[in-house]
């Protein structure tokens, strides 16, 4: 019998997301005789505890009897249980200096760390991940924050609306001005950003046109690949060579900030990757964005203008383009750039989120935990046994304390 826990998320701001559903945990057992599912009671979570009783789940506020335990955002480290295995999101595999203990503790409570992030197939495609709902709320909140800059129309916070069928039901009687958006990125985030693009009419138009044309109608452009980034040195563009040699690449999005009024950018970043723009590049004179929506959400990374993460209750802040300094969002100004910064998207719909989540979560992986060995679960597992695994031994100088 393996039995797994779904622990309460116990990072502030709190999150309402849970890997696995009432519903999706019963159909679980039902297919999978040797699972067993707990809850730990929650104030938070998007499920009520009630909920999960009435499938039939025990609410248990002691998981040490857990061989597994499930959650969606970082652990504290004095609220891991030593010896567990681990399914989140820990937020480690870059270093990320605000995780640096939670690593550390990983190591010393001899945990088994599989990060969500690191569930891949064999091509290296991400299986996890709330993506989809990420772009889906940030493009929303990208054009709710025009809005309300210029004055032009209103739309309802993702998080008042309350699902994502409300959200649509908003844009049934709603239309665009003449706007033009520049959406960055690929995968499951620039899915849920164009979702919204396609449902509320606004026109897909190429690059090139993009940057040539004025319209009269709402329109975007999707920049990824070869629309994106170029060598520097003959300016072609090999996905495999640009992932093993980004350092070897140039952004290409400079041609467009004379030409967007709303950046939705949804590219994975790292430090190695040239960034869209340079902060200092908000000071040109034929510069026209005047909202981004950084669904990535790198303080200082691929839009260099983001100082850190917004809030759900206050997702936009100002910059102000001769200063660089925060300021005041929602200002009648091309002389300011409002910046939505939110870095938990999803958790502003965490009833579908989770839903999407758990979905993939069984398709995926409930099934290998049952296997004596499996390489899918061994390539995410970032430490187990006190050690750091050896796809990521590169972590040594951040996870050991001795070192």
């Amino acid at each position: 019998m393996i039995r797994i826990g779904l622990i309460r998320e116990w990072k502030v701001p709190p999150d309402n997301r849970v890997a696995l559903t009432p519903k999706t945990c019963v159909h679980i057992e039902e297919t999978y005789p040797q699972i067993k599912i707990v809850a730990e009671p929650s104030p938070d979570r998007c499920f009520t505890g009630q909920q999960y009783t009435e499938e039939r789940l025990q609410l248990k506020d002691d998981l040490r009897n857990c061989d597994i335990l499930m959650g969606i955002k970082e652990v504290p480290p004095e609220k891991l249980i030593e010896g567990k295995t681990y399914f989140f999101f820990s937020h480690t595999k870059k270093k990320q200096a605000y995780n640096k203990s939670l690593m550390q503790a990983l190591i010393t409570k001899k945990i088994r760390m599989i990060d969500y992030e690191c569930l891949t197939h064999s091509d290296e495609q991400r299986i996890l991940g709330f993506g989809f709902y990420a772009g889906v709320v940030g493009a929303h909140n990208g054009l709710l924050a025009y809005g309300k800059k210029f004055g032009l129309y209103d739309l309802p916070a993702a998080h008042m609306a309350g699902s994502y069928a409300s959200i649509i039901t908003s844009y049934e009687h709603f239309k665009l001005p003449n706007i033009k958006i520049a959406v960055t990125g690929s995968g499951k985030v620039a899915t849920g950003v164009l979702d919204i693009m396609t449902k509320l009419d606004i026109e897909p138009v190429e690059p090139e046109d993009f940057l040539t044309h004025e319209y009269d109608y709402p329109v975007y452009t999707h920049l990824k690949g070869n629309a994106l980034y170029a060598r520097k040195d003959n300016d072609l563009f090999h996905r495999d060579d640009f992932h093993a040699n980004p350092k070897a690449y140039k952004c290409l999005f400079s041609s467009y900030v004379n030409q967007t009024d709303i950046l939705i950018n949804g590219i994975y970043w790292e430090q190695d990757i040239p960034r869209l723009f340079e902060e200092l590049d908000i000071q040109r004179k034929d510069w026209r964005i005047s909202v981004i929506a950084d669904i990535t959400c790198d303080p200082e990374g691929s839009v260099p203008i983001n100082s850190g993460a917004s809030t759900i209750t206050k997702p936009v802040y100002g910059v102000d383009r001769k200063t660089l300094l925060r300021t005041e969002p929602y200002q009648n100004t091309h002389d300011t750039i409002d910046l939505m910064a939110v870095d938990n998207l999803p958790n502003e719909l965490p009833a579908d989120a989770s839903h999407y989540f758990a979905q993939h979560l069984e398709k995926y992986i409930i099934g290998e935990l049952l296997k004596k060995e499996s390489e899918l679960l061994k390539r995410a597992t970032i430490c187990e046994n006190g050690k750091l695994t050896e796809q990521f031994e590169y972590l040594a100088d951040y996870a050991y304390t001795s070192v």
